[in-house]
């Protein structure tokens, strides 16, 4: 398992949270998901064979940006 913390712009409510977690939690090998709108963070615990781009890719499509770190 690993951790992958990734910095998202556009989150302003648990609204978007939930819609975050709930897409995350669609990809296999995603174990958990913590979405922090005051924070702008996302915090992934994933299977190590999950890619980090498939998880962008995935809060990209539902209308969030992903920030670099």
């Amino acid at each position: 398992m690993k951790d992958i913390i990734i910095k998202v712009e556009g989150m302003v409510c648990n609204g978007c949270e939930n819609r975050v977690q709930n897409a995350l939690k669609n990809i296999e090998g995603v174990e958990n998901v913590i979405a922090d709108h005051t924070k702008g963070i996302v915090t992934i615990t994933a299977k190590s064979e999950v890619a980090e781009s498939v998880i962008k890719e995935k809060i990209e499509d539902i209308g969030f940006e992903v920030k670099e770190n």
